[in-house]
């Protein structure tokens, strides 16, 4: 019996670095911790100032942490959060990633 196997095309893709990491990416959060040092006001500035939340939402943000101890501030690449984690303890206020 003589078996003939079709031609099979194999299209290749080059991906850049960056399409690899984004393929990979997960979702990490930025958490802003209570502490008994920054101020409402201060809290609000800052979530305004570089996260470009309203003034409205820096306090609830700014009450849930009082209250609750924490609050997830922001999602994204762990790359992209690390950014913001440092900007924001230069203003003295107590963040992570998780």
């Amino acid at each position: 019996m003589n078996t003939r196997f079709a031609d099979t095309q194999v299209e290749e893709q080059t991906l850049t670095i960056e399409e690899i990491l984004s393929a990979l990416k997960t979702t990490h959060r930025l958490i802003l911790w209570n502490d008994d040092v920054n101020t409402f006001d201060h809290v609000i500035y800052c979530m305004v100032k570089y996260l470009d939340y309203s003034e409205s939402q820096g306090e609830k943000i700014a009450w849930k942490v009082h209250n609750e101890g924490k609050c997830d501030i922001l999602e994204g690449s762990f790359t992209e959060l690390e950014v913001y984690r440092k900007i924001l303890q230069q203003e003295g206020l107590t963040v992570s990633v998780d």
